[in-house]
């Protein structure tokens, strides 16, 4: 029996999130107790995953991620949900210990073999990891929804925060975006076979750089760019670190096909919930096309971590991305406030 699993979903990946603003009136109206000592990341900065310390040399980075389906075959559905899981754990700089699968299918639709397939490909990529899958919980529901919780250790000094970034840092990047243009051409039957395999390539490379750049002091924030885009996790950035961002878009890398998908109109929906939710902190050149803003709003799925460091460090940070088979770009600068006002927009891209 053949099942197109992306029949299923209303959004796949990571363009299923809620968007930034109504998880932002969400959680606005959500009144937190008073929070233990021990709790070193919460939900202030809407950081990557939750991180608990347990004594002098060892915290607990604690995080979820689960979607519905963004391809079709089952295998590569695991593979891609397991890796965007456990990117939040090296975001924060951690090393994954183990996992929980996460997992809702609707059982009157799908062969249990299929349903076999996607965990079979969580556990290959857990492995890949270093890790197990412990156990986890399963539900019968309408769409196919899979994921993890993925715990693992960092050392409380070399703990990366989205909101660490300093004036004058640069901005690396270390995957190219379009993932989201992709899916969508995907969806409409117009990706190609190597569109295809460049997505599969990407979605289920594991952020590992993440664990050694934590052992760097001058790595000073870090975050991973998925569902909100690269221009909403960068803007995350400058909240919590009180800054402004620089971006060169001639700089950025971009998936060649993808580029090609959206300058002919192809986006997802997730983009234009995006720039609704937070295009009015974003300044664009005069006169961008349309296919430039959808670009940097396209939700990534397991996209790449975005990395703000003393510019001393570049050649460094890059050299640790090239190791482990990535190809990274500096893509801009985080600075103060440079027009003076409350007002100012948070992300200027020239």
């Amino acid at each position: 029996m053949s099942v197109k699993l992306t029949q299923f979903s209303h959004g796949g990946g990571c363009g299923c999130k809620m968007s930034p603003a109504i998880l932002a009136e969400i959680l606005a109206k959500t009144t937190l107790p008073a929070l233990p000592k021990e709790l070193l990341v919460g939900t202030e900065t809407s950081d990557d995953a939750a991180v608990y310390q347990l004594n002098a040399e060892q915290a607990i980075v604690a995080t979820t991620d689960f979607f519905t389906p963004i391809v079709d075959d089952p295998r590569d559905f695991g593979r891609i949900a397991a890796a965007n899981a456990l990117s939040d754990v090296y975001a924060m700089g951690g090393r994954p210990l183990f996992a929980l699968a996460v997992v809702g299918m609707p059982l009157d639709k799908l062969p249990l073999s299929v349903i076999g397939e996607i965990l079979a490909g969580g556990a290959e990529v857990c492995a890949r990891a270093g890790i197990v899958i412990a156990g986890g919980h399963s539900i019968d529901v309408l769409e196919p929804i899979y994921g993890l919780v993925a715990l693992g250790l960092v050392h409380p000094k070399e703990l990366k925060r989205n909101s660490g970034a300093r004036d004058g840092d640069v901005l690396i990047l270390g995957k190219p975006l379009g993932i989201g243009i992709l899916s969508a051409a995907l969806k409409k039957g117009l990706l190609s076979t190597e569109g295809y395999a460049e997505m599969l390539r990407l979605t289920t490379k594991l952020n590992t750089p993440g664990t050694a750049l934590a052992g760097m002091d001058a790595v000073h924030a870090m975050t991973d760019v998925t569902g909100f885009g690269l221009a909403g996790h960068l803007l995350e950035i400058c909240r919590g670190s009180k800054l402004q961002a620089l971006v060169d878009f001639a700089q950025l890398p971009l998936i060649g096909e993808a580029e090609r998908l959206v300058r002919a109109g192809i986006s997802t929906g997730a983009s234009t919930r995006n720039w609704a939710s937070y295009g009015h902190e974003v300044a664009l050149p005069e006169g961008a096309p349309e296919w430039l803003q959808k670009m940097l709003t396209d939700p990534q799925t397991s996209g790449g971590l975005l990395v703000a460091c003393a510019p001393e460090y570049t050649d460094r940070v890059l050299a640790e991305f090239e190791r482990e088979g990535f190809a990274p770009a500096v893509i801009g600068l985080m600075v103060e406030n440079i027009d003076g006002s409350a007002e100012a927009p948070r992300l200027r891209v020239s």
